[in-house]
């Protein structure tokens, strides 16, 4: 649980998160320790708590989940990738014959894991659009289920889910709920505190976001699940590298400054694309014409720098992209650089050929906005 005084602000504790008591002549931040194996000497392996081999216990990886589950909340484990990470809570909380119920329109390499792994080792797999997932859980039609997952706000139509309502369900139906909160990070939303089991967080993304690392983590408050999820990676060997897991403490240093920076262009974006006259479905879910915006304004604590939208066609958005000089072509999210991504090129999501993910960067405001305005007025026409 966490250790840092509640009544800190977002900044103070992203700096600050899983940091030791100073000691005099220390650095700051705890540099990487490298070794694969540790000094046993004369003791029985791991006497004391001594670290004896790094792909079960690491003195960076430790530094890196303290920081984590203090801003989640939880205990936390970090993993290799996001994908990692989600790999665990589903084969490490369900077993062959046990209903696991999967978002219909989140990540979709989720899915694909669904179909082409969870399959064949017989689990039964239900896939459900998030909304659709609270209605579910109104109707009392998650009894029977070992595992439910969300993803909200969703990737990458943005819809969000009441975690808190769909949380009691599962408690009665005793299965154990599981949210995907990349797009949110722990900053936009905790839900443990919510009522989850299980937050996940693919912080190749915001979370670390400067695009230069992979990794993943899953938090929890429950003993149990902790102890079975890091079984799990200390079997499958799914452990991070520690330079990695370095890294990725360093840059959650600046989480709030970032975060903070891509909601103000993400509104601004926001309000350009839903005025233009060639530009449909714009989702922000801090608009309050966005159907999620009631739920979003309750249970998030701040927006997120992902806004979605449909262009007319594939070539629009190629001609978008050729005439901008700051959002790049590029998949992933969260990260410094404003990009966008054609999703349907993927083939994994049901969305128009010119569906767009944007995904705001640091920039300032006034440039990102004035630069996709002149690269929309090239791609579509001016108003």
């Amino acid at each position: 649980m966490s250790e840092l005084p509640e009544e800190w602000g977002d900044g103070t504790r992203s700096v600050r998160a899983g940091e030791e008591a100073p000691v005099p002549g220390a650095p700051l931040r705890p540099s990487p320790v490298f070794a694969a194996p540790f000094h046993l000497g004369d003791r029985p392996p791991r006497a004391d708590g001594a670290d004896a081999y790094a792909r079960t216990e690491h003195p960076t990886l430790r530094a890196f989940e303290a920081a984590v589950g203090e801003l989640d909340g939880g205990r936390c484990l970090s993993f290799a990738t996001g994908m990692a990470a989600i790999t665990a809570a589903l084969m490490a909380c369900a077993s062959a014959g046990d209903r696991v119920v999967l978002p219909a329109d989140g990540y979709y390499t989720t899915r694909l894991l669904g179909r082409d792994e969870l399959d064949r080792l017989g689990l039964r797999v239900e896939y459900v659009p998030t909304p659709a997932i609270e209605g579910l859980a109104a109707r009392g039609e998650l009894r029977g289920a070992r595992l439910v997952m969300l993803e909200t706000p969703s990737n990458p139509q943005l819809d969000v889910c009441d975690v808190a309502a769909v949380a009691e369900a599962t408690r009665d139906a005793g299965a154990l709920l599981a949210v995907d909160n990349t797009t949110a990070t722990p900053l936009g939303q905790r839900p443990l505190a919510l009522g989850a089991d299980l937050t996940i967080g693919a912080d190749t993304k915001a979370l670390t976001g400067h695009s230069d690392l992979l990794l993943g983590h899953v938090s929890t408050t429950d003993d149990a699940v902790y102890a079975r999820l890091k079984s799990w990676r200390d079997h499958t060997g799914a452990t991070p590298g520690p330079f990695e897991a370095w890294l990725g403490h360093r840059s959650m240093a600046t989480l709030d400054l970032r975060l903070t920076r891509q909601a103000e262009n993400a509104r601004a974006v926001a309000e350009l694309l839903a005025a233009h006259p060639r530009v449909t479905g714009v989702r922000w879910p801090w608009r309050p014409e966005d159907p999620s915006f009631p739920l979003a304004s309750r249970q998030m604590a701040r927006p997120v720098g992902v806004v979605s939208a449909v262009l007319p066609d594939e070539a629009a958005v190629a001609r978008l992209v050729a005439a901008s000089r700051l959002w790049a072509a590029a998949t992933s999210f969260g990260g410094l650089h404003s990009t966008l991504d054609r999703r349907a090129q993927w083939g994994g999501d049901d969305v128009p050929p010119g569906f767009v993910r944007f995904s705001c960067g640091i920039e300032d405001t006034t440039d990102v906005v004035t630069d996709l305005a002149t690269a929309l007025d090239a791609a579509l026409g001016g108003p």
